[in-house]
């Protein structure tokens, strides 16, 4: 990998740690999305990369704030997620092995999907979810976790309408990811899938992730919670668009 590429690589890990360290999600979004459209790498290795850097953040993150976990929605959240987890890391390789573009083009619209999610303010509930949607919402996040090690929006949407408290949603919804990332990392390893001789140098962005999720939790930017999903939006809705539409051009240029 050479130094511009390796440069290109830390810039997006540093934005996507400190979006994920203000919002609790968006780090594996942005990553994924920003590698489709560089190609600066393999987008299975790009996945494996997100899991490695979710534990990072998750480590810092949680140093402190891992009593505020919602024990009660942790539980059956992971459980679920860590079943379907298998079932999405089973149908990357399916789309690895059959078409690239039809792998793009899922990941765009999973993108766009997801930063559309964006725009919706979820509406506090007046009381506790079942617990059965805890376990549907994970059971989503387990296969997009399994896909792309993305497993955000939808379970993050859903929690953040619970009568619970930011910080305790917060610090539930990185440690689940880090579950997932751990679980799918020990998966690739049981598989067999060893990563490129890229990945392992995309571990030095391992540093930068450590200082901008440092900065984020010392010197939070002064702009208010709408600004911030809204930038997330735009960040998000372009990857995912710019990724997915040549896709789509692609295999229906082919199907006709």
């Amino acid at each position: 990998m050479d130094m511009t590429t390796l440069a290109g690589l830390m810039l997006i890990t540093g934005l996507a740690a400190y979006m994920q360290t203000l919002a609790g999600f968006a780090l594996g979004l942005i990553i994924m999305g920003a590698v489709g459209l560089t190609g600066i790498l393999p987008l299975a290795d790009a996945a494996n990369l997100v899991s490695v850097l979710g534990i990072v953040n998750a480590v810092q993150v949680l140093r402190r704030g891992w009593r505020d976990i919602a024990m009660a929605q942790f539980v059956p959240i992971v459980v679920a997620s860590l079943a379907c987890l298998f079932v999405g890391y089973w149908l990357l390789g399916l789309m690895l092995s059959t078409s690239l573009t039809w792998l793009k083009l899922v990941l765009g619209v999973v993108i766009i999907l997801s930063s559309l999610q964006l725009l919706m303010k979820p509406e506090p509930l007046a009381k506790l979810s079942s617990t059965a949607s805890f376990v549907f919402f994970g059971a989503i996040a387990g296969l997009m976790s399994g896909l792309f090690s993305t497993a955000g929006p939808p379970l993050v949407y859903h929690l953040y309408r619970q009568p619970l408290k930011p910080a305790s949603i917060r610090e539930t919804l990185v440690a689940i990811f880090a579950i997932n990332a751990v679980i799918r990392l020990a998966t690739v390893a049981g598989t067999g899938n060893m990563p490129s001789p890229h990945f392992w140098w995309s571990l030095l962005t391992i540093p930068v992730v450590m200082l901008f999720t440092f900065l984020a939790k010392r010197w939070p930017p002064p702009i208010s919670p709408v600004a911030l999903r809204r930038l997330a939006f735009v960040l998000l809705f372009l990857s995912g668009a710019s990724l997915g539409a040549p896709a789509l051009i692609t295999l229906t240029g082919g199907l006709s």
